[in-house]
């Protein structure tokens, strides 16, 4: 435990010294300061709110109502935007393992070659979960003494968001062991985040191709890769009070997510530097 927790330390200094930390810190304060001074909400006998950015009204609506739906547009902001950050960021962070000199430095060290990058991912999770969670349980206080109205399902859309990074820091991780590339474990995250999407459209996509194999290709394609656009989904319904269909997209990608992070693992063990 110690040791894992040194492992994780140094990941946070990391963060630290190449201001990705703080990075991210500053974006969510602004985000937080923005909701706290620019954006005023004046409710009307508890029941009927208007919202003011900038000096401009927005239409009345029910108080009930308008705080989800404005707890929502955060949860896709950060989910979306926020991933594609967090991703970019841990890049580097991920191939830094790998230069020259500090891999066999790091592999001097009497620890396990699986229990050194397990630490390593679970240090950069925590990194981006950190601001996450400042994030978003600052948004839901600013919201609740705003508006009064509070609720368990926007503070628990963070752990979807850290979820769905965790899945593609996988990825990363498993790109990095491979080719030691931050560039190529960018490209290859921003390419699942594109192409996820394309493909929950999976009815519409088999009445437009003409070949059943090329049907079955989307098929394939679809329930092996991670359900980025799936998962925002039931993040929003969850946000909204709305019935979630089904939580496949959820359990499907954590498989994804298990079995990238095991080759990434077993590559790493029998890799040699």
């Amino acid at each position: 435990m110690k040791t894992t927790i040194a492992i994780i330390r140094d990941t946070f200094r990391e963060a630290f010294a190449r201001r990705i930390f703080w990075g991210f810190f500053a974006c969510c304060t602004l985000l937080l300061l923005f909701l706290m001074f620019i954006m005023r909400i004046d409710v009307v006998q508890g029941a009927v709110a208007t919202v003011t950015v900038f000096g401009r009204n927005g239409p009345s609506t029910d108080l009930q109502q308008m705080v989800p739906q404005a707890q929502s547009v955060i949860a896709m902001i950060l989910y979306f935007a926020g991933t594609a950050l967090a991703c970019f960021a841990s890049a580097g962070l991920v191939s830094a393992v790998f230069e020259q000199g500090r891999i066999e430095l790091l592999l001097s060290k009497p620890v396990s070659r699986i229990h050194l990058l397990l630490g390593r991912y679970a240090g950069n999770v925590l990194v981006v979960a950190a601001n996450i969670v400042y994030l978003v349980f600052g948004s839901w206080i600013i919201f609740g003494i705003k508006t009064g109205v509070w609720g368990a399902q926007f503070p628990l859309s963070s752990l979807c968001t850290i979820f769905i990074f965790s899945v593609f820091l996988a990825i990363i991780v498993l790109i990095g062991v491979l080719w030691d590339s931050a560039a190529i474990a960018i490209m290859a995250s921003f390419a699942v985040m594109i192409v996820t999407p394309i493909l929950a459209q999976k009815s519409s996509l088999e009445r437009l191709l003409s070949s059943e194999w090329s049907r079955d290709v989307v098929r394939v394609l679809y329930y092996t890769l991670p359900k980025f656009s799936d998962v925002s989904i039931i993040v929003r319904h969850m946000i909204l009070h709305q019935p979630v269909e089904s939580w496949m997209p959820v359990w499907s990608t954590a498989i994804f997510g298990v079995v990238v992070l095991g080759l990434g693992l077993w590559r790493f063990d029998r890799r040699s530097f």
